[in-house]
């Protein structure tokens, strides 16, 4: 089917989702009996403590176990719940109310069922071989429990175990909260046509793509004027979170570092995040190359920070929902006809909410609840270009979700640095049709910077995010203010841009408004690690072809289900090699290159983008 004759059919509107696989109705009653049930199933597992205290069989551990992923299917759903609730309204009482109830609740639970993972680590190793059940049966099981015994010499006894659960309940997460709250509620004035107008942030960003140079410094200096303004207490926020951070993983259960915690939960070495870091480093003036072409666009030698995503033509052309949707699942259908239908599935369930209103949680994210379940997407739709390639990028995340849903859910949810690998590769597949159909050279090359543009936030974007989080935390820890964070900022965005860029005092506190070096400290590598590896993979698609499918579906199909190592040795790839990422480099070099040449076919150099 073309997307021409899909489109006179569909019916893909913008809408909020649907939560009642979950949780029939939005209410406290609700809540409270699931949480009922929860306490039943949590009592009744406590009783088989004992068991463990005697004579173990395999037969009767396989049962215990059993009963305890019954038990993680129950937190999942509710915790997901109440999460997916607040989302998608943070200005909701009854949500936020149910929200904190939950986390209490499952902060108290998790720590009396807690002392099964703590036994099970505490086991020497030949009881824990006795007891382990075999590969080939419970393939999904024996690796959790493998993973259990790896993270042991980082655990506490069971009291300290259980006083860090109610700790992060009633501190860090409250906290967390709260920063949700304060930058979810916060309203940002553009004006537009002799109107001001009031924006939500991803509303107001969205003109950071404007066609007219003067919205583009107004969209940025209105972003950071407001977070200024709320900069005491958001950095007081990040001062705790880096404190609490230090003090529970390093100094207490021992990570040499603070983000060697994040290294060991994604089971990645320290040598291949450090060397994924240092090629991004060592790679910062390609893409100074790719601004300082971009410049010559707009009649200068070198950009704006305000103009960094500028388009390359005067469009402000929107493409409507229906039309974005159908050309990513049309996409899809292109490349094999499972991701096509699995992405369909996300719309039929009704798991997507696109919708762009106020209090609904910015960005975008997919959600995985339990195998069995479509996931949940959240993207706030605009009708930009950027905004169909988020779709695509979403719906990714939820076929790697849908391939991996055979797994447990103990199993079925990738480490964070390969969860990028499917939701990259389809934004990657839709450029690369889009780039492969375009005949106009001035078209080609407005699509080329989008590309080159998305890959430069994905990559060295996100790597220097990690590089200031490593000297934050070591400044923080050393007493230093907010300010002496800003010096850091802006002397790490100098290092990024070089002379390609002319940098506003403003971007400075640009750390303030980025939600994961607060929510999930060190996240953002995962992003280059996944962007990186995906070019790979794709640059083998377009040498292999249809032969590079299977072996590609069957690495998303692993999930989590095996340790990353172990799933990217299929694919032949050594992530402590700093060559590997390097070849990622050559791709991106190769757009640029590109980029280039079709500049000199275009009419776009000289030409100043304005209004």
């Amino acid at each position: 089917m073309t997307i021409s004759s899909a489109l006179a059919n569909s019916t893909f509107t913008q809408s909020p989702w649907q939560l009642t696989e979950l949780i029939s109705e939005h209410s406290a009653e609700a809540v409270g009996k699931e949480l009922a049930q929860l306490e039943l199933a949590v009592s009744s597992f406590e009783k088989l403590r004992g068991k463990l205290n005697g004579e173990l069989d395999g037969s009767t551990f396989l049962d215990l176990l059993r009963r305890y992923e019954g038990l993680v299917e129950r937190f999942v759903s509710l915790g997901s719940f109440v999460s997916l609730w607040f989302s998608s309204d943070t200005l909701s009482q009854s949500a936020l109310t149910q929200q904190n109830r939950v986390q209490q609740e499952l902060a108290a639970a998790n720590n009396r069922i807690l002392f099964f993972d703590l036994w099970w680590k505490g086991l020497d190793e030949e009881e824990a071989a006795r007891l382990m059940p075999s590969h080939q049966e419970e393939p999904d099981l024996a690796h959790f429990l493998r993973e259990l015994r790896r993270l042991r010499p980082y655990s506490l006894d069971e009291p300290r175990e259980q006083l860090v659960n109610l700790k992060d309940a009633n501190g860090m997460e409250a906290l967390l909260t709260l920063y949700s709250m304060l930058t979810n509620r916060l309203e940002f004035h553009l004006e537009l046509n002799g109107k001001v107008e009031t924006f939500t942030r991803d509303a107001l960003i969205g003109h950071a793509y404007s066609n007219q140079p003067e919205i583009r410094k107004a969209t940025y200096q209105e972003l950071y004027r407001v977070y200024r303004g709320e900069s005491a207490p958001l950095a007081q926020i990040y001062a705790s979170r880096v404190r609490d951070w230090h003090s529970e993983n390093v100094q207490i259960r021992g990570f040499a570092s603070p983000i060697a915690v994040r290294n060991v939960a994604n089971d990645i070495p320290d040598a291949a995040v450090e060397a994924l870091l240092a090629v991004c480093r060592e790679n910062a003036p390609l893409f100074q190359r790719y601004f300082k072409l971009k410049a010559k666009c707009f009649g200068s030698e070198r950009l704006r920070r305000y103009d960094l995503y500028a388009p390359l033509a005067n469009s402000e052309r929107k493409i409507p929902y229906a039309e974005g949707v159908q050309r990513v699942l049309d996409t899809f259908g292109h490349f094999h006809p499972k991701f096509a239908q699995l992405a369909r599935r996300v719309f039929d369930d009704n798991h997507i909410d696109s919708e762009i209103r106020k209090g609904k949680r910015g960005g975008a994210f997919c959600a995985s609840v339990l195998p069995q379940h479509t996931p949940w997407v959240l993207v706030n739709y605009t009708g930009r270009l950027r905004d169909v390639q988020t779709v695509a990028h979403e719906l990714g995340h939820a076929i790697h979700s849908m391939l991996a849903a055979e797994h447990s859910v103990l199993t079925q949810r990738s480490s964070l640095p390969l969860a990028e690998t499917a939701s990259v590769f389809a934004e990657i597949l839709m450029t690369d049709r889009l780039l492969a159909e375009e005949k106009d050279p001035q078209a080609k090359a407005e699509l080329l910077a989008s590309s080159i543009d998305d890959v430069y936030a994905t990559v060295v974007r996100q790597a220097y995010f990690v590089l200031f989080e490593i000297e934050a935390h070591q400044a923080i820890l050393a007493g230093k203010s907010p300010d002496d964070l800003n010096d850091i900022y802006q002397r790490l965005l100098a290092e990024q841009f070089g002379d390609s860029v002319e940098l506003s005092d403003e971007f400075n506190s640009e750390w303030l408004s980025i939600p994961h070096i607060y929510h999930t400290p060190f996240y953002c590598y995962a992003y280059c690690f996944g962007q990186l590896l995906v070019l790979s993979l794709y640059r083998r698609y377009q040498q292999e072809g249809d032969s590079f499918k299977p072996g590609y579906l069957k690495l998303l199909a692993a999930g989590g289900a095996a340790r990353p190592h172990e799933i990217l040795i299929e694919v032949g790839v050594d992530v402590t090699d700093p060559n590997f990422w390097r070849g990622g480099f050559e791709v991106i070099r190769g757009m640029i290159d590109e980029f280039e040449e079709t500049l000199h076919e275009s009419n776009l150099v000289g030409r100043t983008v304005s209004s």
